[in-house]
């Protein structure tokens, strides 16, 4: 499954020159992360009432083109592997008119309790709705 949304580049998503600034790409991977998570029937919240945190422990960023003030892009999210301690997505964020590649990023994320101790395993809950996931097709 890829999850999908689309995002209009605001003024406060840019730098003096009107190009978006490299930490605004960043907020947008969180979105599609947490919207995938939540197709997936995973409300964040509800997770840290369950003692579950998602914290990011390696992100990977290509940036290969440069979005501007107004333009249309699209947030593409999946998950790319999964084993049983960490689960890895695979995200790209693309203009919505010409289909060109903005970023293309990897994120690694672990599930650790809400006193921040690391779970040696990912909850059941998660393991099994991540295993089902998987199968990823290309965003690039």
């Amino acid at each position: 499954m890829k999850h999908i949304f689309e995002q209009k580049v605001f003024y406060s998503d840019t730098d003096a020159y009107g190009v978006v600034w490299h930490g605004s790409y960043l907020r947008w991977l969180e979105m599609g992360r947490v919207l995938f998570c939540e197709q997936l029937g995973f409300n964040l919240v509800d997770l840290v009432e369950k003692d579950i945190v998602l914290p990011v422990t390696n992100l990977n960023v290509r940036y290969k083109k440069s979005a501007k003030l107004n333009d249309e892009i699209i947030i593409e999210t999946c998950i790319t592997k999964f084993n049983n301690l960490a689960v890895t997505f695979k995200q790209a964020i693309r203009s919505k008119l010409t289909g060109d590649v903005f970023i293309e990023a990897e994120v690694d994320v672990v599930a650790i309790s809400n006193a921040g101790k690391l779970y040696r395993k990912m909850p059941a809950v998660l393991a099994d709705a991540f295993n089902e996931e998987l199968k990823c097709p290309v965003l690039a």
